[in-house]
Formats: C-alpha cells, structure tokens, sequence
C-alpha cells in the first residue's frame, strides 16, 4: 500500500467506506475519557503534565475570578536550588493530596505539600555513564501517575533511558516492579532498564555505543489503564554530522510488574507499514524519529497518541532519500498491542527541524451539519493547526497536497509536495517576502531589503542553501524557523466546555546553511555515528541585524490565536504583554506609532472556568506579569505582578477549598492563590 500524507488506518486501510463502521471494527467508542482528575467541593486535581489525559491544561478550579484577580499573591515558593535545577520544564502533576515534579539533572523525582511549599520526600538514581552524556538530563518535563490496588505509584523516564516505579506516599522504589539492574546503588526493584528491549548492543552502565547512537528521554511516560507508554528523545538533529543513530521506537510495560508489553518500529522494518517509504536502505542506520514531545492518550478506547520528530540530522537528508515514515507524524497506536490505528505525516522527508513539538490536544467537538465529533489537534512549529477525528484520523478539513520549492544542494530530493491544512488558517506568518519585511519609515525599509538581499527568502519550506551556493546567500530564510511558531516551551491549551483551543507563538526565522558532514563534525564534541554525512547543520547562524535593533519583519512579534474548533474558525488573536521599550523608545521610531508589537515571548498559560492566564515580562523587559483575559474575545480582565515569568507551562488546582496557579519559574515553583490560602491563614473553607 501507498504510504502518503493522508491519514491511513492500519490494515484495513481504504477496504472500510464508512468511518464509523471503521470505529466499530476497532473496538472504537467516541467517547471523552480523558480526565482521571478527582473534583470535589475543596479539590480539583491536576492528573497529568498537562493537566488531563487531553493535555487541555484547563482546571475546572474556579475560585478565581476576574473581580478578586487582583488579590492574587505568594502562597509559597519551593526552590530545586539543592537539587540543582534551572530549567523550569517540569509541570508538577497534584493528585491524591500531593504534589509531584522533577529536578535538576539527576531528575530527582519531589514531593511537595501542596499548602506549605514543603518537600516531603526526594529520589534519583544513582549516576551512570549513559545518564553524564545525556543532553536532555535537565530537561524533565515531569512524572506520571497510576494507583495499584488502590495506592499511589509515581512513574519516571530517566536520562540514561531507565523506568523508575516508586511510592507516591513514601518515594521508595515499588516492590515487585522490573528487575534488578546490576549497577552499584541501585534499588533491588522499582527499577526498568529500557535499553534491554531496544535490540541494540549497550553496556549497562555506558549504555549504546555513541557510533551507533543515543537515546535519553525527557517527557514523562504516560500509564493509560495498565500500561505504561515511554516516548524518548535523541541526539539534537542541529548537532548532528553522521548519518547512523538508533531510532525512537516506542516501549510498553505493565503498570504494576514492569514487564514489557510491545515496541513500535518509527522506521519500519521490512514486511512492516511504510518501509517503503525508506527509498535505499538508510532504514537498517537511520535513526531519530523521536517522540521527545509530550504523550496523550485516549482511555476509554485505550489509544496513545505520539508526536514525532524528523529521521537523523537537520537540513540534509540525502542519504535517507523519501517520505521517511513514520519521521514528523502524529501516530495513533492501540496501547494494548502497540498496533497503529492511523497515522498522519505533517512533514514529508522532514530537513527543516519542523518536528511536531508539543503534545497532541484532544477536544469533544459540536462541528455544524457533523454533529458530535471526537479529534485530536496537532500543533507545528509551521504555524499550522492539524485536526483530525481521533478515531479515525480522518482530517476534520481537507489538507490538500501542495507543491513546495524543490533543493539545490547536492544529493537532496526533498518532497515535491507537502500537506497544507485548509482550516485552521495559519496562526503564524509563513514563509517571508519583501511584503513583511518592515517599512515604519523609509530609511528602515532600505535597510530591511539591504540585509536581507543576503538571505534566500521564499514560501514555507523553503530548502536550507548549501555553502559555496551560486546564489552567494548566506543562508536560507525558514519562517517560522525550527524555534517556532509554536514550541514546548510554551504549550497550547483549550478549553474543553466551548471547543476552543489556544496557540501561544513568536514570529522568528531561522537561518538554514549546510556544509560538508565532516567540517561539520569538528564542531561537534561527542558525535553519535560513524559514516559523515555529505552535509549537516553549519551553526554559524547568520541572522539579520538593523542598526538599530528593530526586527527586520513587520509585528506582531508575539501572539496568542484563539480558535473555535467547532468551526475551525479564529476567534480572536492578539498580541501578548506589551512593545519593548527597546522599540517603543527606539530613536528610529521616533513619531512613529506601531501599535502594541507584543514582547515577542511565546508565553506559557493555562484555561480555567472564568478565563485564560497567561505570563509574559512587562514593557521594560524585566517585570515579570500575570495577565487574565477574556476566554472568547481576548479584551484583558487584569494583570498583577509577579516574582518571575513562568517558563514551559502553567498549572491550576485546588486544595483545601482554594486554587492555586504554579508558575514554572526557572528551577523554582511559585504558587500564587487568594490571601486565605496562605500556611498561616489556618485553611481551607
């Protein structure tokens, strides 16, 4: 069977006519059954990273108001100073009383008391080689959570690729779950060693030979009914010159005994969906295809839904000629069997860095003349919104196949044609021409065209240009660039009462130039592979300046875009925090009146009953701020002031009778909630 963009349905493929007689022969029930969350009169949980098993980041938690924001203050700060943390990624998950997160590079595994800021217990694994080289070690995004027989138990992928097991109440590795790993200091149990079901040669303490490749994590797992599903991440694409690495294949365990379930081949191996799609046979050396993003998960019809990144190495995929499957796709897999349902590709042979970076988002939809539909919202780096029935993959709107620019680099052969959503309209400018770059005055336009006459401008998917190139251009100009758009740094979210969904994003290019693998390699300190690939990443990076520091392409810098995904229609966007004074009070401004730019933040928030949080820096650029706006029309309710800006994500729950709304504030957690909240107010309602 042809594997191409449009959404395929494992086996039984185009033979079914009828999605729902499709449905039904899966075993599907388009049912919600999403949230695990407890809610009661004083408590409203957070069951998940992101919130729910939708990764919606909405709080039914409603104490909060747009009449008593202005209220909000300090509850407490718990600070991952000793624990060496500094990132700020991991989202705490509240449930059953407690809060739980990660920290620092060991990805020490804490419990805090939700009301106090207190750590209640704290614990990692002891250090392994496989562990020192990973660079994801500090990139935690948090844990996962299930109850056995009734008790609490904490989940976690590690850096150096082990799954830990351990007592909610107690933070004692679980009895009974995995096998001994025979590395001094580790537990007698609560303890996977993943390695082992990858079917790759690894030292137990080392790991995988670096030139066959590497592979860490850095979201959680995510348990959906007895099974625990572990995604993983790789090696950065930009930081790689060679074209061998293992691929991000995904791994099942039994919740309670740690035994292994299944494994998903991301590159398909022969006889398998897809191996055709690997046109020589990079397929046996290739590897990537990481789902380094956030996990979501079906229950009720025990499907996981897995976010994808490109094959090996950024900008350069000659040596991996073809669409690549299953590289930069959303795929639905059944979490009994790790059978794939359906899968969509939203990048074919994917050079761009453009890999689907945040979890997919599931809504319960009232679409007009379809009635009740069940989807599944993938948001890119592209500045596209993917939707589709999550039961079917079915795209909710046509996304026709659309011809892009064609490579002049040597040996490429991108994809003549890439899929282009009809509805959502783009949330981000895509692709840039002499029609976005700036003309507040005329001398800043002169100088906007002047600069960028070096770099090879062109529509989305515009092919990176190689060095030695006849046009002379210093680079290609990808906008958005593989920062984003959107990005994990600041997660989309929704609200599952109205269908709307909400994209925080930041206009920026990035500037795509390919050199020899082997010049290219000197620059890399650790290299995972063995064979140089003809080009990679040059990392010189040679972005645009104006003299006066203005952005070379028109604002808004930074927006948050509402859409009704009833409709697929916008419904409102605007710009996030305010102009920079380094623009507002720019002298080449001067009489000029550009309007609110936005900071050019992607700005992490949340949904809650009353309205949409977001965080963003002030004018000035140091005042940190929490703003609350109108969930339907964008027009902003209040702003207060806060000790520092949230960073990769927000969260809001409820205990003892009051709400509460984390802000991720580098390697501290700051908990902000109404006066009555704090320790010493005496309580709860």
């Amino acid at each position: 069977m042809k594997s191409r963009s449009t959404s395929t349905f494992g086996s039984i493929g185009k033979k079914i006519a009828s999605l729902g007689c499709l449905a039904a022969i899966l075993g599907l029930s388009p049912q919600i059954g999403f949230s695990q969350n407890k809610v009661t009169d004083d408590t409203v949980e957070w069951y998940t990273l992101g919130g729910d098993y939708a990764h919606t980041r909405y709080t039914p938690a409603a104490e909060i108001t747009a009449e008593n924001f202005h209220e909000l203050e300090v509850a407490w700060e718990w600070d991952g100073a000793s624990f060496n943390g500094q990132t700020g990624r991991s989202t705490p998950t509240y449930v059953d009383g407690h809060l739980f997160t990660v920290s620092g590079p060991h990805r020490n595994v804490v419990s805090i008391d939700p009301k106090t800021g207190e750590t209640l217990w704290a614990y990692r694994l002891p250090s392994t080689g496989r562990w020192a080289y990973s660079m994801r070690a500090s990139y935690g995004k948090g844990i996962a959570y299930s109850r056995i027989n009734g008790k609490g138990v904490v989940y976690i992928s590690t850096p150096g690729f082990f799954l830990v097991a351990l007592d909610a109440d107690t933070g004692a590795p679980l009895e009974g779950f995995g096998q001994e790993v025979p590395i001094a200091g580790f537990p007698k149990t609560g303890v996977v060693d993943m390695l082992a079901n990858l079917g790759h040669p690894y030292d137990v303490n080392e790991g995988i030979p670096l030139e066959v490749g590497y592979i860490t994590t850095s979201s959680p797992p995510i348990v959906v009914n007895d099974t625990i599903i572990v995604g993983n991440s790789a090696e950065q694409g930009y930081l790689q010159s060679r074209v061998e690495n293992v691929p991000g294949d995904i791994l099942a365990y039994d919740k309670t005994t740690g035994a292994f379930k299944w494994k998903f081949n991301v590159i398909p191996r022969p006889g398998e969906y897809g191996h055709e799609t690997w046109e020589n046979d990079a397929w046996q050396w290739t590897g990537d295809v990481s789902s380094w993003a956030p996990l979501t998960a079906d229950p009720v019809n025990n499907i996981v839904y897995i976010p994808t990144n490109p094959p090996t190495i950024d900008y350069y995929g000659g040596f991996r000629p073809g669409d690549g499957l299953f590289g930069t796709s959303l795929i639905a897999l059944n979490t009994e069997t790790g059978e794939r349902i359906w899968h969509f590709q939203t990048v074919h042979h994917d050079v761009w860095n453009y890999d689907n970076p945040a979890a997919p988002i599931q809504l319960d939809l009232n679409m007009p003349g379809r009635g009740r539909v069940a989807s599944v919202s993938q948001v890119t780096k592209q500045g596209f919104v993917y939707a589709f029935d999550r039961m079917t993959g079915e795209p909710l709107w046509p996304m026709p196949e659309m011809p892009v620019p064609a490579s002049k680099v040597p040996g490429e052969k991108l994809s003549p044609t890439q899929p282009f959503p009809s509805k959502p309209a783009p949330f981000e400018m895509q692709g840039i021409s002499e029609d976005d770059l700036i003309d507040f005055t005329p001398a800043l336009r002169r100088e906007a065209l002047e600069v960028m006459a070096n770099y090879n401008m062109g529509p989305l998917f515009t092919p990176p240009v190689h060095a030695g190139n006849a046009e002379g251009k210093l680079a290609a100009a990808m906008c958005p660039g593989d920062g984003g758009g959107a990005n994990i740094t600041s997660p989309p979210v929704a609200d599952p009462t109205t269908g709307y969904l909400y994209v925080s994003s930041a206009r920026a290019c990035s500037w795509q130039r390919v050199i020899p693998g082997e010049e290219a390699d000197a620059r890399i300190a650790a290299p995972t592979g063995a064979t140089f690939a003809a080009y990679a990443n040059d990392r010189s990076g040679r972005p645009p300046r104006l003299a006066s520091g203005i952005p070379y392409f028109k604002p808004p810098y930074s927006t948050i875009t509402a859409y009704n995904m009833n409709t697929g229609e916008i419904a409102f966007q605007i710009p996030t925090g305010e102009t920079p004074d380094r623009i507002r009070n720019n002298p080449a401004l001067a009489g000029v009146d550009i309007g609110d730019t936005g900071t050019g933040n992607q700005v992490p928030m949340v949904t809650t009953p009353n309205m949409l949080i977001y965080s963003d820096l002030d004018h000035d650029g140091t005042t940190a701020l929490l703003y609350a706006i109108d969930k339907m029309t964008g027009e902003e309710l209040g702003r207060i002031e806060v000790p520092a800006r949230s960073r990769y994500g927000m969260s809001s729950w409820m205990h003892d009778g009051h709400q509460y709304i984390i802000l991720q504030t580098g390697g501290k957690l700051t908990a902000m909630a109404m006066p009555g909240a704090r320790p010493e107010s005496g309580g709860g309602h």
